[in-house]
């Protein structure tokens, strides 16, 4: 993985994933070298230091987007919103709930992913999918052509969001091979926490079948080859589902998260590295809990024991052989349990693939397009 600040793998992550993204080298460069400093004193210090560096990057990005939008040059525009939005998106995302600037940089960064989309003539839809008396957003990406086609719904993880995914090249991947992709920010993540207040819940078919009936109900999908992924903490989620919504077609993870509430128990213990800072707060706020004896005590329905059995349908999980997040065993307990999956695979990556951290943050593009492969191929066959 690349590493501007050694020793701090949560800055390294976010630096990771805001390349993956689709960030510039350059401009995340600009941003990185005022606070080198900042981050030697750890992963939770100096956060509100990285926020305005990266802010500032941001808030040029988008000055030199309003120009170009000024001399006519929409397609160069719409590059530099979407740019633009996910520097802010990647700076919103590293600090604690109660830091107040993080807010605006959230609502920016929405809007220009909104106007980057429609500068560059993206086939995307914002929608809405019912949840209870509620409902949480999500974006359809597809064709353009309303020809029917398999689609997928993709799940975030513990703190990604429905952009950043979608940014990262899921979605162009997924067309290229014929398939439209349904991005959900599910309770507990993106605008379901923030906007909605929706915390996350551990039966996650509770909003698994809601966007399965979502997508079943467009002309522009073949209902019977409608699938599940996630990423991350999404590889507890996407099992989940379709354990428990035998309509879905296939599931597929990247970063399988078998035990994730046992987990937690280690992570009191220091072990294994943190995807955000200020991690305690960040879990307490996405599972609606109010303080960490509460939580840990909900964490034992987390897991897929004695779920992941139910599955039938194709299963596809991957892993990175140095997740320094999720140990590897949790891709082999998901594999090994998933004794009724008409077709299992499993496919762990390995430096012979550059990409061996969690969710293929040193790279983005391997296991993304081998899931892609899986997907299209197991589509085919059905």
């Amino acid at each position: 993985m690349f590493e501007p600040f050694p020793g701090n793998y949560v800055w390294n992550l976010q630096t990771n994933l805001a390349l993956v993204c689709g960030g510039n080298h350059g401009e995340i460069d600009a941003a990185n070298r005022p606070i080198f400093e900042a981050a030697t004193q750890g992963g939770d210090a100096g956060t509100a230091t990285l926020f305005d560096s990266w802010v500032a990057v941001a808030d040029q990005v988008t000055r030199n987007a309003e120009a170009d939008e000024a001399a006519g040059y929409l397609l160069s525009a719409g590059t530099k919103y979407l740019r633009a939005s996910g520097y802010y998106l990647s700076a919103e995302r590293m600090q604690s709930r109660d830091y107040a600037p993080r807010w605006a940089a959230y609502d920016k960064g929405l809007e220009l992913y909104r106007k980057g989309v429609a500068l560059r003539g993206l086939h995307i839809d914002f929608v809405e999918i019912p949840y209870g008396d509620a409902s949480y957003p999500a974006i359809f990406v597809h064709d353009g052509s309303g020809v029917p086609r398999p689609a997928l719904v993709s799940c975030n993880g513990l703190d990604s969001m429905k952009e950043q995914v979608n940014m990262a090249g899921h979605g162009a991947s997924n067309l290229e091979r014929g398939m439209n992709t349904l991005f959900v920010d599910q309770p507990g993540t993106g605008e379901a926490l923030r906007k909605r207040g929706l915390p996350a819940v551990y039966d996650a078919e509770r909003w698994g079948t809601p966007a399965w009936e979502y997508l079943a109900s467009r002309p522009d999908v073949i209902a019977e080859k409608i699938g599940m992924f996630g990423l991350s903490l999404g590889g507890y989620y996407a099992p989940r589902v379709a354990a428990n919504e035998p309509r879905y077609a296939l599931c597929a993870v990247m970063g399988a998260n078998h035990v994730w509430g046992a987990r937690q128990k280690e992570r009191l213990a220091n072990e294994g590295e943190n995807p955000v800072p200020h991690y305690w707060d960040h879990v307490l706020w996405v599972w609606g809990k109010n303080t960490v004896e509460e939580f840990m005590a909900d964490m034992p329905r987390v897991t897929l024991d004695g779920e992941i059995e139910k599955m039938r349908m194709p299963f596809l999980v991957t892993h990175g052989a140095g997740d320094r997040q999720i140990p590897v065993s949790n891709a082999y307990r998901s594999y090994d349990q998933a004794v009724n999956s008409k077709k299992r695979h499993l496919r762990i990556f390995t430096q012979a693939d550059f990409e061996v951290e969690h969710c293929g943050a040193d790279n983005g593009t391997v296991m993304r397009d081998y899931i892609a492969d899986w997907c299209a191929e197991t589509f085919a066959e059905l």
